[in-house]
């Protein structure tokens, strides 16, 4: 079964909830070892729940503007033009 010709394709906030485990996960680990290092100058470290509360707050932002450009990205590939400009 084929797509209309109008249709593009998934919408940004499909994409980004396809990709928010991935970009919270990644959030996470970013908070934990960011934890680590600021422990070096006597700063807590974070635990393993809070880390992972942080990253799913830090990764919702961080998913939607990723989602944006890979939003743009397909939209340029289908229109079959260069993302420079050129």
């Amino acid at each position: 079964m084929t797509r209309p010709i109008t249709e593009r394709g998934w919408p940004t906030y499909k994409i980004a909830l396809a990709l928010y485990p991935f970009g919270a996960g990644a959030a996470a680990v970013n908070v934990f070892f960011a934890a680590l290092i600021f422990s070096w100058v006597g700063g807590p470290v974070l635990s393993t729940a809070w880390s992972i509360g942080l990253g799913c707050v830090i990764g919702a932002p961080a998913t939607w503007y990723f989602a944006r450009h890979i939003r743009r990205l397909m939209d340029t590939a289908d229109a079959g033009t260069d993302p420079a400009g050129e």
